[in-house]
């Protein structure tokens, strides 16, 4: 029988892993046809080769099988070991869970497994022999023996041969030289037989040189530079055995670090943060650290420090006197460390001790003082708070009641500042801020300047009136503005009204604010209520008036501003009113006049300051209308009894474009897009005038204005009609180009008058600057245009007339030739060049349209007649001339205004 082959199993194998490979291995056995028992019984050995060769520490698997005619005749199957030693199975062992259900190991998992044993392969009759990690006291000849029919013994051997692989000793995969010097890249291995080195670089092998030396240990770089940066590969071969190993290494160059910034003296502020910064460079970045030269004490493990290692930042919380002192920084990496040494100065904050508030009375003289310590002694100043402008030492320019001292000692310290303000008055009450300002920081510190004056009741005296009705209560409130406050007294009639025992009148408060709650149950507490405050600078009182408050007066007139079929606006006058009871609301009752009863009229209110319109009107009716004013009364009487007819259905009312045009020169507005080929329409909606609107139309045509004049290129104009909304973005539109936009609305009965708007693009990227040039007349250019395209017809047809007889002037002399019969003939049937047939060009073919000139041409002249309109041509309702019948006024809507127009609009039933 052949070889199997043989199994690879790695360094320390799982026995079952190595069983289970075995079983493998038989089953592909199953199915090669077992040779035949002519050679006898015997013993053989898988894999078949008699010389083994395994690497010391590798696992190996030697399978014995008998090849026999009658395998159930074997008996005794046993392996013995280099030794002649029997190989015992292996033992067999009790599984124990070294988890619990919980995942919590219960045991140590010391189970060992013998270094070799034997095992029978499962569904075969072959006995393995397992061999862990191959060792060099186990090479040597291993036998297979055992007994065929009690009397026969069969034995067959194989030698197992050991050598040691290679081993790398010290070959680090991760390197690092030091930038300029010379570095031996280590490779150091050891293999029985012993192994040839050789290296390469990007797959390329290094030869010794200038640069590179090959040594037993290594790779010899000189001057080591950035650019030996990459990866290098160490490759042991054996000979011998035939074993090659790589091994790659990462050769990253690293450089010393170089401290790049930092200061000779550093200044910082007595209780105030403080942050310097100490850079290096270098490869890895190095790691920085701060030292105190005083104490030898790295900072960064001391209270109130913290040090960034990577950015080399010195942070301290709040910085004191024992900060003072020399600091080293240290800038290490792993290619060597350097320091240098700088002085770090503490100077003192200022600190304001001395700010009280002050009191004066109006019209005297108050001084606030303010004292500060600080080295250097600080400057005092003062400002207003809430404002950023302080006041100068000496006189104010700009007040000059106000006067700033200031005092300084140097040796101690201090300092000192004096706001003085002779002639106090009410607007200098308020908050002061002092600050004491050195080269180490600003302090600051606020008082307050409070400035007595009597009561004043200044902010009341445009208060409307108190109003109250149908004896509801009301709240009479007194507020005295005085320092110090007010004592607050309630006079009525010239009696104090604590004296008064009436409990319709109830004060709540004596000062600086009081109410007095009046229950108006009779017309006698619609009166005057006196309001007198008190302090010891004064006295002032104030008149409050309390009135019965009434319904509004009847509304004095109400006229119709602008009518529409099922729509009115009214011009509505309001009627006089009491300081303090404003109109609240306007409400309108309308009927038809055939309607006797106001007890089923419709009604609509409105706030003062919205439009009066009544809608939902009937067209040509007429109606009756009442108005009445509304305040927080009630509704008052009604008032100007008036009616008004609607006028008939009508187109609907010119649409409002919902844009605002700029006025950039001396031409009508323009509305300017913000794109350069597309602009989005919108508009309000119109009053429809008795009939839903059910389209808008809108026309936009590009032109140019030319001597004041627009021209528009009526060629190019394009019309849609928009349904069911009140936008239209039009597109495909030419950049740096005026359009007028013509926007109409639409119902059954016609069209309304169009809204126009002028409307420019913004000029695109691929827009070409040209020079100004002059420019021709519209009237020039058109004839121009017109010329030169009779020109080129007249020339075609000329061609066909002289080449192919064929064309206009060829027809015009065939004609000439003709008999009167044949004249009278095609008069019957209709000429070929008529208008039932196309005219046939110079090919044959039927005549293309012309491409459209790039100039406009002038619209299409009329000969006499009347032009034939079908009827999906006609847009408007036709109108019936004015000489024929009598003429009818008629009124309508556009939203805004009211227009009279002659002439009767034809309604949606009108014959045609």
């Amino acid at each position: 029988m052949g070889p199997i082959g043989k199994l690879k199993l790695g360094q320390n194998p799982l026995a079952k892993t190595t069983i289970a490979a075995a079983a493998a291995v038989f089953i592909l056995m199953n199915f090669i046809v077992i040779a035949s028992a002519a050679d006898g019984p015997k013993l053989e050995i898988f894999p078949s080769q008699k010389v083994q060769r395994k690497a010391v520490g590798q696992a190996m698997i030697l399978t014995c099988r008998p090849n026999v005619p009658s395998p159930n005749l074997v008996s005794d199957l046993t392996w013995k070991d280099n030794m002649n030693n029997t190989i015992l199975p292996k033992p067999h062992q009790i599984y124990q869970p070294v988890y619990d259900s919980k995942g919590h190991r219960i045991r140590q998992n010391t189970g060992r497994q013998p270094p070799m044993f034997t095992e029978y392969m499962a569904g075969t009759d072959s006995l393995a022999l397992i061999i862990n990690h191959l060792s060099v006291e186990m090479e040597g000849k291993y036998y297979c023996t055992a007994s065929y029919a009690t009397n026969e013994i069969l034995e067959t051997s194989v030698t197992v041969k050991t050598y040691v692989g290679i081993t790398w000793t010290n070959a680090p995969e991760n390197q690092n030289p030091i930038l300029g010097e010379d570095y031996v890249v280590r490779c150091e291995v050891k293999a029985d037989p012993t192994p040839t080195i050789d290296w390469l670089r990007d797959g390329d092998p290094i030869r010794t040189s200038e640069k590179y030396v090959v040594e037993t240990n290594g790779l010899l770089i000189r001057n080591v530079q950035e650019s030996d940066d990459g990866i290098y590969t160490c490759r042991a071969a054996v000979l011998e055995t035939g074993e090659l190993v790589e091994r790659t290494i990462r050769v990253e160059v690293y450089s010393r670090p170089v401290i790049t910034y930092l200061p000779d003296t550093l200044e910082a502020t007595e209780g105030k943060p403080f942050s310097a910064n100490c850079t290096a460079t270098g490869k890895p970045v190095p790691e920085i650290s701060w030292i105190k030269d005083s104490t030898h004490q790295n900072v960064a493990a001391a209270d109130r420090f913290q040090v960034n290692p990577l950015t080399g930042v010195l942070n301290i919380n709040s910085v004191t006197q024992d900060d003072y002192g020399t600091y080293t920084c240290l800038a290490k990496n792993d290619a060597g460390m350097v320091d240098k040494k700088t002085k770090l100065n503490v100077l003192i904050t200022p600190s304001i001790h001395y700010l009280y508030n002050v009191t004066g009375d109006s019209g005297k003289e108050i001084a606030l003082t303010c004292r500060s310590k600080g080295r250097p002694a600080p400057e005092i100043t003062f400002r207003r708070w809430g404002s950023d402008d302080e006041y100068a030492a000496g006189t104010q320019e700009e007040d000059p009641r106000v006067i700033l001292e200031q005092h300084f000692d140097e040796e101690k310290g201090e300092s000192s500042g004096t706001l003085r303000i002779s002639g106090a008055q009410r607007s200098d009450d308020g908050l002061y801020q002092c600050l004491a300002r050195n080269t180490g920081g600003t302090a600051y510190a606020t008082g307050h300047i409070t400035v007595q004056f009597p009561p004043d009741f200044s902010h009341m005296k445009d208060l409307p009136p108190v109003f109250s009705w149908e004896e509801r209560k009301v709240n009479l409130t007194c507020l005295a503005m005085s320092i110090p406050n007010a004592t607050i007294e309630w006079r009525w009639n010239g009696k104090p009204l604590k004296d008064i025992n009436d409990k319709n009148l109830e004060i709540i408060g004596t000062g600086p604010r009081s109410d007095l709650i009046v229950h108006p149950v009779a017309r006698q507490y619609y009166s005057v209520y006196k309001c007198v405050a008190t302090n010891i600078l004064g006295t002032s009182e104030i008149d409050i008036q309390l009135k019965e408050a009434r319904v509004p007066e009847p509304v004095p007139a109400a006229q119709p501003k602008q009518l529409t079929a099922t729509s009115i606006t009214f011009d509505i006058r309001s009627p006089p009113v009491e300081f303090g009871m404003p109109i609240t609301a306007f409400t309108v009752q309308y009927k038809e006049a055939t309607n006797p009863d106001w007890a089923t009229a419709m009604n609509r209110s409105w706030s003062p300051d919205s439009p009066y319109i009544v809608e939902g009107l009937k067209p040509q009716t007429m109606y009756h209308f009442r108005f009445a004013a509304r305040n927080q009364v009630g509704l008052g009487m009604w008032g100007v009894n008036t009616q008004q007819s609607t006028p008939k259905r009508s187109a609907p009312e010119e649409p409002k474009p919902l844009h605002s045009p700029v006025q950039n020169d001396i031409e009508e507005p323009v509305v300017v897009s913000p794109y350069s080929d597309h602009f989005e329409l919108r508009w309000s909606v119109p009053a429809d005038n008795g009939e839903p609107i059910d389209f808008y139309q809108v026309k936009y045509c590009p032109g140019v204005k030319m001597a004041g004049t627009w021209h528009e290129l009526e060629n190019q104009c394009q019309s849609v009609e928009v349904a069911d909304s009140t936008s239209y973005e039009m597109s495909r539109l030419a950049g740096n180009t005026y359009y007028r936009i013509e926007l109409r609305a639409h119902n059954i009965i016609g069209f309304s008058s169009p809204a126009s708007v002028i409307m420019k693009t913004t000029r695109g990227i691929d827009v070409i600057q040209m020079a100004e040039r002059q420019v021709l007349s519209s009237a020039s250019i058109v004839g121009i245009a017109v010329g030169g395209v009779l020109l080129l017809l007249f020339i075609v047809d000329l061609l066909c007339c002289v080449t192919i007889n064929m064309g206009v002037m060829a027809s015009m002399c065939r004609r000439t030739k003709r008999s009167p019969s044949e004249i009278d003939e095609e008069a019957k049937l209709g000429s070929p060049n008529g208008w039932r047939f196309p005219k046939p060009n110079c090919s044959g073919q039927l005549v293309k349209e012309p491409p459209p000139s790039p100039l406009p041409l002038p619209p299409p002249v009329k000969l006499g007649g009347s032009p034939m309109v079908s009827p999906s041509d006609e847009k408007q309702p036709l109108q019936t001339p004015t000489e024929s019948i009598k003429q009818n006024s008629t009124v309508e809507f556009d939203g805004k205004f009211v227009h009279s127009r002659s002439g009767e609009i034809i309604g949606k039933n009108s014959a045609v």
